[in-house]
């Protein structure tokens, strides 16, 4: 059996094995536990009591972090001519729309977000097989199709996220870096869990929050209580 370094020694003190943390508990101690040396991800992963295999079940939303995502987020704009100016304006990297079509028709994927438009859509939904296992296919669910370009663009910018539930019926997302202070941890945290909260399927029974960890970039998981996060 290898022996534990110094520092996950320390980790291995910090948290309690089997012991569920409030959400403001978990928020401080996640920083004390990462001794990683680059600015680490934040993760949160709420597994959830419901069946995605039926539509009527499926948890999707979006939620804009009250403290950013802590990360430049690399927007790509593809709409006509006459939003390209406000689009620019609000902080969109790239922006067009055939020369951007052909370019990911190439390959190019070098973006985390692409916005567009309805009228755009016949020219970019068949940039599915490309974009779609990315995760970068705009979707109106998420408001990344939509008439408000600028608007959209600025709301990424500043820390909106979407996210889903996956086949296992967990939620898994990044909610910031490991550099935010804990009250910044603990309100981007609070915002998506009762974010998640409030997309209760009507059609879900029993409990809807089964289990929430929360965890950064090569580190232990911390396990919260989910009956401290029930009246966010």
């Amino acid at each position: 059996m290898s022996k534990l370094t110094k520092n996950q020694k320390s980790v291995a003190d910090k948290v309690e094995a089997g012991k569920a943390y409030t959400l403001k508990e978990a928020s401080k101690l996640v920083k004390e536990i990462t001794t990683t040396k680059f600015d680490a991800s934040l993760d949160i992963d709420v597994r959830l009591g419901v069946d995605p295999r039926k539509a009527n079940q499926m948890v999707r939303g979006v939620v804009s972090l009250p403290n950013g995502t802590g990360k430049v987020t690399r927007v790509l704009a593809l709409c006509t001519p006459d939003q390209e100016e406000a689009a620019k304006a609000a902080g969109a990297d790239y922006v067009g729309l055939d020369e951007y079509i052909d370019k990911i028709k190439g390959g190019w994927t070098d973006v985390d977000v692409i916005i567009t438009m309805p009228s755009c859509m016949g020219k970019v939904g068949p940039l599915g097989r490309v974009l779609g296992p990315r995760g970068l296919m705009p979707n109106p669910k998420s408001g990344t199709v939509t008439m408000d370009v600028a608007k959209a663009v600025k709301e990424v910018k500043q820390g909106k996220i979407d996210f889903k539930v996956d086949k296992a019926g967990i939620i898994h997302t990044s909610i910031g870096k490991i550099s935010m202070t804990a009250d910044q941890i603990y309100g981007n945290a609070k915002e998506f869990i009762s974010t998640v909260i409030k997309l209760k399927p009507a059609a879900a029974k029993g409990t809807y929050i089964k289990s929430i960890f929360l965890s950064s970039t090569m580190s232990k998981g911390i396990k919260i209580d989910p009956k401290s996060v029930e009246s966010l």
